[in-house]
């Protein structure tokens, strides 16, 4: 993707646009506590009611042809994969703390990076290694270095954190192998849409009865973490620096914390606060170090091609 430098003053409304994303995608979990509603009902309606408001935008816009391509299975099969990760999170957040499911999901990256050491023949330099190291011991400290949970329900909550992660890592490693002529636009538009389908026959088998006030809740969940989320991520990735958009999306579990101590009174020990930073500062550092070798690399070819 192509991105142009910006100057302070021009990239600062990419820079609010790429924080809102993070703190917007946050509010999924406040949405579907104070929806009382089932994890399927939530995730399809959030990206039922995104790709709708997603069409209605490109429409707009007047850029709705640029649905009409095949997305490739590859597109399809991370529709899949993002209704998992939806379900699966919000149902970790229904057993357990939103501290320990957010950041168990924020390992995902570190689980999609040894996958494509192992199988991609990305391989992993020493400052990754280290980084990757330093997000495991910052989880062991969430887990305050025990095994054993405050429960069954917790042991519970952690384990579809650990389904979300995966369905997320697999999120990330097979959009590297999109392909580039798939539109941003038409790519999240598809990935909605799928995840949607793929959720319906579930959500239809919960027979819930959903009341007015519920409604507003499903709306909201389309709207802010759905439609807007994506649609500002995707305006601020054609400005901005990976590294710098990467670093703003940490923003994310730090504001699911903030809402789980603010709304719900879900307060981490000092161990556990020090154990989210390790795994956060590890996120914005491999970002850093990613974009580097990023820029490394094209001016190693720019400088091939004039010789």
């Amino acid at each position: 993707m192509k991105q142009t430098q910006q100057s302070p003053d021009s990239a600062t409304p990419f820079l609010v646009m790429a924080a809102l994303s993070a703190v917007f995608m946050g509010t999924i979990g406040v949405i579907a506590k104070y929806a009382q509603l089932g994890a399927e009902t939530v995730t399809f309606y959030r990206l039922f009611f995104g790709a709708a408001m997603m069409l209605g935008y490109l429409l707009v816009i007047r850029k709705a042809n640029l649905l009409w391509c095949w997305p490739s299975w590859r597109v399809l099969i991370n529709g899949g994969f993002l209704a998992g990760f939806i379900v699966f999170y919000i149902q970790a957040m229904e057993h357990t703390s939103m501290a320990n499911a957010i950041m168990t999901i924020y390992l995902a990256p570190v689980v999609a990076s040894v996958f494509a050491h192992l199988f991609l023949s990305e391989k992993l330099s020493a400052s990754a290694i280290g980084l990757i190291l330093t997000a495991l011991f910052g989880f062991a400290m969430m887990m305050e270095f025990r095994l054993e949970f405050g429960g069954s329900q917790d042991a519970l909550g952690m384990s579809y954190a650990g389904l979300a992660m995966l369905c997320y890592a697999g999120f990330i490693i097979i959009n590297r192998a999109t392909p580039a002529h798939v539109h941003v636009y038409a790519r999240s538009w598809y990935q909605m849409l799928i995840g949607a389908l793929c959720m319906a026959p579930l959500m239809l088998q919960q027979q819930e009865v959903i009341a007015p006030a519920q409604w507003g809740w499903l709306l909201a969940a389309g709207l802010v973490p759905g439609f807007l989320a994506i649609l500002f991520a995707v305006i601020a990735l054609r400005e901005l620096p990976s590294a710098t958009f990467g670093t703003l999306a940490y923003l994310e579990p730090i504001a699911v914390v903030t809402f789980g101590w603010a709304l719900f009174d879900q307060a981490l020990s000092p161990l556990q606060m020090a154990g989210c930073g390790l795994i956060m500062c590890s996120g914005v550092a491999q970002a850093v170090l990613t974009q580097r070798r990023s820029a490394a690399t094209s001016g190693q070819a720019c400088s091939v091609a004039q010789n």
